[in-house]
């Protein structure tokens, strides 16, 4: 009966994971926001050095041991050289959807066989033309960073469409045979630019006219509904479980569903910085802390699985839980998922749905109860969960909190591990 349920659902869900996992649009979202991650990574890298973990109103000069006054000693450096230290933060993370809108752009231009850079760079010039005011002579760039993600996203698609057009011949200038091909090859490459200009940036000066804003502000205030049922627990867990379902079924879920998780994560932990850069608290609980937490392990809470199958007297699980331990600690959970399987297991998939869910919901009140920190930095992807735990906030509250996690998530397997190792 299970196997049969389990084809049923196979058969129905199988289809529309597949079209969504191969939807070109989704893929060029994912590929060009990894292109920009190691930007803001290194950038957060120098937000650290700025932001040493001590708190100087708790720092007394007579008590303190050697490692306080190294703290309190670079504190005082880094305040006073804030400015030069964040430099190359705000070079990163600062203009990341100017990073996103070319290497998204570029990217679906790659999907295409177009020119990559010429449709990355295009994607760049026509985002800034709509996204950016000048005060005083000035740059304005509010909707540089994180804030103007879903314009970039949204218009680096609709850019290299317009591209493609041109790529057909009948919109392609002809030109005599005397006239050196070089020329000829240049003047076509004009028009896609000439046209996505006049298109975009016409509409952003309409629009302006309209509504007194610019079209990311207008965008985000389009979107705050939308946006919002990602944005609150239940519809984020909603999310994460679909895509846990898909995993079930052999379906790349995560992979389907990153665009939306990462792209809320990446926004909300901009958020979080620019509070407390301000010296205030970050208040934004959906940040990518939260969708680390979701894949800690990989899909579906599988640490804690990991530690059964270490622990297991069978040694066929044993020698795949040796196997599976580096990858999984970093975040890669494909050998247990096909390995063990987990893929359509009956026994397993109960934990595998359950574990996230409750990581999160943990993990969202330990934020708001202020039991550990809100994320405002981006960690680098594919390291030790523990180590994303802690440079996701600099406290090391986060990383105790992960072990919590994990060891719940053994206990949740556990019995289910029984009848699997049991059967096995």
């Amino acid at each position: 009966m299970n196997s049969g349920l389990l084809e049923k659902l196979d058969s129905i869900l199988s289809p529309i994971g597949n079209k969504f996992g191969n939807q070109r649009h989704l893929k060029a979202i994912s590929s060009g926001m990894m292109f920009g991650l190691p930007f803001i990574v290194v950038g957060s890298l120098f937000l650290i050095i700025a932001n040493p973990p001590i708190n100087m109103e708790l720092y007394h000069p007579q008590t303190a041991n050697v490692l306080m006054r190294f703290l309190a000693s670079w504190k005082e450096f880094a305040i006073a050289n804030y400015d030069i230290i964040t430099l190359p933060y705000e070079m990163t993370m600062g203009i990341f959807s100017l990073i996103a809108a070319f290497g998204i752009g570029s990217s679906l231009a790659g999907i295409y066989q177009m020119n990559k850079e010429t449709n990355g760079f295009i994607a760049v010039v026509v985002f800034m033309m709509t996204s950016v005011t000048l005060v005083d002579g000035h740059i304005n760039k509010e909707y540089l960073g994180t804030n103007g993600l879903f314009m970039a996203i949204i218009l680096s698609l609709l850019v290299v469409e317009v591209s493609r057009l041109f790529e057909n011949p009948k919109f392609q200038i002809k030109m005599p045979d005397t006239v050196p091909p070089a020329i000829t090859s240049f003047v076509n490459s004009l028009l896609p630019l000439i046209v996505n200009i006049i298109i975009f940036y016409g509409l952003s000066i309409i629009i302006f006219s309209a509504t007194g804003k610019i079209v990311p502000a207008l965008l985000m205030d389009v979107l705050t509904p939308a946006v919002s049922i990602a944005n609150s627990l239940w519809g984020y867990i909603a999310i994460i479980t679909f895509a846990n379902v898909l995993w079930l079924l052999g379906i790349n879920g995560p992979s389907i569903i990153f665009p939306i998780v990462f792209t809320l994560g990446i926004t909300n932990t901009g958020l979080n910085t620019e509070l407390v850069e301000a010296g205030k608290q970050a208040i934004h609980p959906m940040n990518l802390q939260m969708f680390r937490i979701a894949v800690m392990g990989g899909a579906g809470g599988t640490l804690g699985l990991l530690v059964l199958m270490l622990r297991s007297k069978k040694e066929q699980i044993k020698a795949l839980g040796k196997l599976s331990a580096i990858p999984a600690i970093c975040g890669i959970n494909e050998p247990m998922i096909f390995g063990v399987p987990l893929v359509f297991n009956p026994v397993l998939a109960i934990p595998f749905l359950i574990s996230p869910i409750v990581n999160l919901l943990l993990t969202y009140y330990a934020q708001v109860l202020g039991i550990i920190s809100m994320g405002y930095l981006v960690d680098p992807s594919f390291t030790p969960f523990f180590a994303q735990a802690y440079l996701s906030s600099l406290d090391w509250r986060n990383v105790v909190f992960t072990f919590v996690l994990v060891a719940l998530n053994t206990v949740i397997y556990y019995p289910f591990f029984k009848v699997y190792e049991k059967n096995a």
